[in-house]
């Protein structure tokens, strides 16, 4: 089992709805920390809000990195290598969205959310997973989405991304599980963050609502279980009721997931409550 306390973790995205909960949770498990994300006075306020809160655990640095490129992360890994402390954990939390109509959606805007979702993930991994066959220890998580199982309409870019970290993450699992380095991708449905105000473009965006917040889960539970998750080591974990349901009617019954989604859609654009 993967142990929390102690664990030198890096988090990306950490300004975030989900950020901030791996944030206080994994300090509330003694785990020690670096935190990066875009916006570094949110990052370093928020990093002491939550530490002032929590009594054990430790922010070890807070970096301003753009992830959103491969000089970004290639910088990251260097300020951290600089540290001199091996990362135990590299939790791909970082992500983006956009809603629309594929071709409606401006090409620089989806191909950010490609770069962020999916190859910064990719790059990462491939920076931080040699230290870690090197060590024998170690364990890389991907925070997916509900939607790397199921693209509902105007999340094709965003489901591009989450069905391919999800096939990612499977086969870094079957390349570094000999080394004694874990791998776990995590599931959640939408959630209560930032991310429900994604951009929205062209025509599927006339009249849609969003999720309804009372649709929407919990960040804390959602992390909750994704921590319960990594600790038992497991390689798919899906946080919530909502994704635990997509994923075994997706294996099972796919063409009732279909109408589901159908309905869903349906409603969101009756401004559904």
């Amino acid at each position: 089992m993967t142990q929390l306390r102690s664990a030198v973790i890096l988090i990306t995205g950490a300004v975030g709805g989900f950020g901030q909960e791996l944030t206080r949770q994994l300090l509330m498990a003694g785990s020690r920390l670096i935190l990066t994300d875009l916006d570094k006075p949110a990052l370093y306020q928020r990093a002491a809000d939550i530490q002032r809160q929590v009594a054990t655990g430790e922010v070890l640095a807070c970096f301003e990195t753009d992830l959103s490129s491969g000089e970004g992360c290639e910088a990251l890994y260097h300020q951290v290598k600089a540290l001199d402390i091996p990362i135990d954990i590299l939790i791909n939390n970082a992500g983006i969205a956009v809603f629309g109509r594929m071709d409606e959606v401006p090409a620089p805007e989806w191909e950010r959310l490609m770069q962020v979702n999916l190859i910064t993930p990719m790059r990462l991994s491939s920076l931080f997973v040699a230290d870690m066959i090197a060590r024998q220890k170690g364990h890389i998580v991907n925070i997916s989405s509900v939607a790397g199982w199921f693209a509902p309409a105007g999340l094709t870019h965003y489901s591009a991304s989450k069905y391919g970290l999800r096939g990612f993450s499977e086969g870094l699992f079957n390349e570094v599980k000999d080394y004694n380095v874990k791998v776990t991708a995590v599931y959640p449905f939408f959630s209560r963050t930032p991310i429900l105000q994604a951009k929205r473009y062209g025509t599927l965006a006339e009249g849609h609502q969003g999720v309804p917040d009372s649709w929407a889960t919990d960040p804390a539970k959602v992390m909750a279980a994704t921590l319960q998750g990594i600790q038992r080591d497991q390689l798919h974990v899906f946080p919530d009721a909502i994704a635990q349901n997509v994923q075994r009617f997706k294996r099972y019954t796919p063409g009732l997931l279909d109408w589901i989604s159908n309905e869903f859609a349906k409603r969101l654009n009756r401004g559904a409550s």
